[in-house]
């Protein structure tokens, strides 16, 4: 036994539940820019080129290895195949990946029709946001926590890892689930 472990610790699975989401390059920007009249969303409603705006994954709680990149339909009236619970949503926002539940905690309706934002204070960006459309409840893509009552949206962990034989410049996307700590 190694003298600085800890035998109340469990010991960390070694990349069991990382798993890639595509190249940092596949996933343009969402959200508004100077140049643009309408936020680019998810979806078909944000595409350029056949370029959707984000990904969503069903992904097994018991096995990441079954997960499964769903299609997020274009319109305002989705229908999301599967169980919300159990999606990731990955975006780029700012020049940053996110990966966060599908599923808006307060209302359960599908985050891949929300608006990203920056959270600010005084023209000072602070963070970045996600408002849900159902109910018009934002969420800190950092924390998960919403911006009002004790909801918190469930953000998952991101890498970016080199890609062997690839470009210097773009990076794989890796996510999973953050280990409960306790």
């Amino acid at each position: 036994m190694n003298f600085f472990s800890n035998p109340f610790r469990a010991p960390s699975r070694t990349g069991a539940d990382w798993f890639p989401v595509g190249l940092a390059s596949s996933f343009p920007e969402v959200g508004s820019d100077e140049n643009e009249t309408e936020p680019r969303l998810c979806g078909n409603r944000g595409e350029e080129k056949g370029t959707p705006g984000c990904k969503v994954f069903h992904v097994p709680r018991t096995d990441t290895t079954q997960r499964t990149e769903l299609e997020i339909p274009a319109g305002d009236d989705v229908e999301i195949p599967g169980d919300l619970a159990n999606q990731v949503l990955v975006f780029q926002f700012r020049g940053k990946i996110h990966a966060i539940d599908h599923q808006c905690p307060h209302s359960s309706y599908p985050l891949s029709q929300g608006i990203p934002f920056d959270i600010e204070d005084f023209g000072v960006v602070l963070s970045a946001g996600l408002t849900c459309p159902k109910h018009n409840w934002s969420f800190d893509l950092f924390s998960g926590r919403s911006d009002r009552g004790n909801y918190k949206l469930k953000v998952w962990e991101v890498q970016l890892r080199d890609v062997e034989g690839g470009t210097a410049n773009d990076k794989e996307v890796w996510v999973r689930r953050k280990p409960r700590i306790g």
